[in-house]
């Protein structure tokens, strides 16, 4: 089958010719690709900065971003069966930590493997293995290629949203700083959960005019004036901001567009956040970090997706077409969410 692998950091990966994935355990799953979602993390993985957590062995398949049709299944897998429409969880929990019996199963620490940045290879390929424990059963008539994002994308940024409920009650308001491929999404789920104003801000024009159209009331032009343009319309700082940038300076403007006792949530990474501590105590604001969501973030995701309450607006590429995504992600031509269809 074809595959895209990286064999060297800081090169491209490469389209390789490789043995299809077997089962290997009762509880393995083999995934026919429909689609699978290009990350910003992925150019993380090429760029080494996941080498030393992840300790993978060169070269393998990356792609954490994965929904199909099961093409075989182990003799314990009882949940799906050969022929279904399934999204994936990223991370293929053991069930048995604590971390999996809390409901943090994207914080497993029961050596499951994880597909797309551990020696196991991922999904950006024909074909997958999975765990059963992985497995979100869909709707037959889905086309994976439609849903594939929201299995790391989607669920990171609901995930967020999601925990950031409790603060977001009618006459708050919420920042979502990037409205690219996290932060549509998120942009999405604050409106389908909360009452909020919901404010954009982004520097691209495209980015602000979708935004507007899935669910912001303002959008802000982040074009070096935007920190006091959003402590204008929020009276001196949001209740919640949402960081799906969170490098390159952008990690302080969203800790300065954070009002009293406020709360910034930061899901981009790449930049260093510095604040002085007093803003912390005479303010009492918060920062809250934010991994990949979990099982059941997944599974509430899809409904609100198959109710037509969260879509992604996707460009699609063929799986040969793989490292041309890469360089379009990396140079921010990609508007929303890239996806690698076999």
């Amino acid at each position: 089958m074809k595959a895209v692998r990286v064999h060297a950091y800081k090169q491209d990966p490469q389209i390789d010719d490789i043995a299809e994935p077997k089962i290997q355990g009762p509880l393995d799953v083999i995934v026919k690709i429909g689609g699978a979602g290009v990350c910003r993390t992925d150019l993380h993985i090429v760029n080494g900065d996941w080498a030393d957590i992840q300790n993978p062995d060169l070269p393998y398949v990356i792609g954490h971003e994965n929904a199909g049709w099961v093409h075989a299944v182990g003799d314990a897998v009882t949940n799906v069966k050969v022929g279904d429409t399934v999204i994936l969880h990223p991370q293929p929990s053991c069930g048995l930590c604590l971390a999996c019996r809390s409901g943090r199963d994207m914080q497993c620490t029961g050596g499951a493997f994880f597909p797309g940045l551990s020696s196991n290879d991922g999904g950006m390929a024909e074909y997958l293995r999975t765990s059963a424990r992985a497995c979100v059963k869909l709707d037959p008539n889905t086309n994976p290629a439609d849903v594939a994002a929201l299995a790391d994308a989607g669920i990171t940024a609901y995930h967020a949203v999601r925990k950031a409920v409790p603060f977001l009650y009618p006459g708050t308001t919420a920042v979502v700083q990037g409205a690219g491929g996290l932060g549509h999404i998120g942009i999405q789920a604050l409106a389908a959960l909360t009452a909020t104003k919901i404010i954009v801000v982004d520097k691209n024009p495209a980015a602000l005019e979708l935004a507007r159209k899935i669910g912001a009331d303002e959008t802000v032009v982040a074009d070096g004036n935007h920190v006091e343009a959003v402590q204008e319309l929020t009276g001196g700082g949001s209740t919640v901001t949402f960081d799906f940038v969170a490098e390159e300076g952008a990690e302080l403007d969203a800790w300065a567009m954070t009002g009293p006792a406020g709360y910034n949530f930061v899901l981009g990474y790449g930049g260093e956040f510095k604040a002085p501590t007093l803003d912390f105590v005479a303010g009492e604001k918060n920062v809250i970090g934010n991994i990949v969501g979990t099982y059941n973030d997944l599974a509430e995701l899809m409904v609100l997706a198959q109710a037509g309450k969260v879509t992604l607006h996707t460009v699609q590429y063929s799986l040969d077409q793989a490292i041309e995504a890469l360089h379009d992600l990396d140079a921010g031509k990609v508007r929303g969410r890239a996806i690698l269809v076999p």
